[in-house]
């Protein structure tokens, strides 16, 4: 079960952590799935670097061995996980029930059985929150789009105003002094006919002037309520960004988990038959009630199948001379030990072999490997 553990337990930062103090150097450039590995073969062996997963562990979770260790025999500890389930607590319930004197390995295939379950849920919600993320993105390109054209309006509205200003202050300059010269020299009708022609003018322009100073009121309204309403989509889709990568995150553990069970559908058989017919598989690893299931599917598309258990009762010795034989070779990456996965690869790319790993131990993963590859993988030339 250390895969499981590692996964749900710990998070991509501790395992960083720990890793780097276990190689003695950075490991900036691996990916998290490559950390992930090491940490699970890691913890397959005694030795120094498993007593840090086990510290690491057992310092993160101390409060909840604490209470599950107050629990005298079996049922007090199932009802101890039951109660942390239902309340959403898996990773610390997981660790102190598996490492607790009264579990029985029933109770842990059952909890690791409920850890399986719950990364069903888990995909279900980040599918979900990537959906709602698309749409954040979109509603805060539309309200970028949006703000920047009310800028524009504003900036516009903003230089309409002062050249306003400007014309409306040098008409009244010119009034004022038509005024000045009118009360100093005797008025004709004419002048005092443009006078009042002049200030209705000014008091036009003034009204105008009012005009103008309101809208720009408003769109300067406008301009604060859509950089108030940017600002909340950006918070919103920041948080929907962390969401979806830690959900990301849970999904990568929970994920080789994942196993599924189907039947042999004759169509899917013939619509695979032109990938497998004469090619020569070998499938390393695996349930053993599985197996057959496989080995039907390839043989009623006229393949040969071949099998390794990966050295578990198996020599490991006879998988070189299995590689050799192979057109191609398979495995899945949850029922399958790292060591024995890196042992594989390096065999294939030794004798020039294609290798493709599934994402469960499951005949519809096998399938739609199968069909992923394509004829311009798994083909032999006759």
């Amino acid at each position: 079960m250390h895969c499981s553990i590692v996964g749900t337990c710990l998070n991509t930062l501790e395992l960083r952590k720990i890793i780097t103090k276990v190689k003695g150097h950075d490991l900036e450039g691996f990916s998290d799935l490559t950390i992930h590995e090491e940490a699970v073969l890691v913890a397959g062996h005694q030795g120094a670097a498993a007593k840090l997963l086990q510290k690491a562990l057992d310092r993160r979770y101390e409060a909840t061995i604490k209470r599950f260790n107050r629990a005298q025999n079996v049922e007090e500890v199932r009802g101890l996980w039951d109660d942390a389930r239902r309340s959403g607590d898996i990773p610390g319930a997981y660790w102190a029930l598996l490492t607790h004197p009264a579990t029985t390995q029933e109770l842990k295939q059952a909890a690791f059985g409920d850890v399986h379950m719950l990364s069903h849920l888990v995909g279900a919600a980040n599918r979900a929150d990537i959906r709602r993320l698309a749409t954040l993105e979109t509603e805060r390109a539309e309200l970028a789009l949006k703000v920047e054209k009310q800028q524009a309006q504003l900036r516009d509205a903003i230089v309409t105003r002062e050249a306003t200003i400007r014309r409306l202050n040098d008409v009244l300059a010119e009034t004022i002094v038509h005024e000045r010269s009118a009360y100093s020299h005797p008025r004709s009708q004419e002048d005092t006919d443009e006078i009042m022609a002049l200030r209705e003018l000014v008091a036009d322009l003034q009204r105008r002037l009012s005009t103008e100073v309101r809208r720009r009121e408003r769109a300067e309204q406008r301009h604060q309520m859509a950089q108030a309403n940017l600002s909340a989509a950006n918070v919103a889709l920041g948080a929907a960004r962390d969401e979806a990568q830690h959900l990301r995150t849970e999904l990568e553990a929970a994920e080789v988990q994942l196993s599924t069970q189907a039947g042999i559908d004759s169509e899917d058989i013939c619509h695979l038959e032109a990938h497998l017919k004469g090619v020569r598989l070998l499938y390393v690893g695996g349930r053993p009630g599985q197996i057959p299931r496989i080995r039907a599917f390839v043989e009623a598309a006229q393949g040969e199948f071949l099998h390794h258990d990966g050295g578990v009762e198996e020599r490991k010795g006879l998988l070189a001379g299995l590689v050799g034989r192979a057109d191609a070779v398979f495995f899945p990456v949850d029922c399958i030990s790292h060591e024995a996965a890196g042992g594989l690869k390096r065999l294939c790319r030794q004798a020039a072999k294609p290798y493709l790993p599934l994402r469960s131990a499951s005949l519809t993963s096998f399938m739609a490997a199968v069909s992923r590859a394509g004829q311009t993988r798994l083909h032999v030339q006759q």
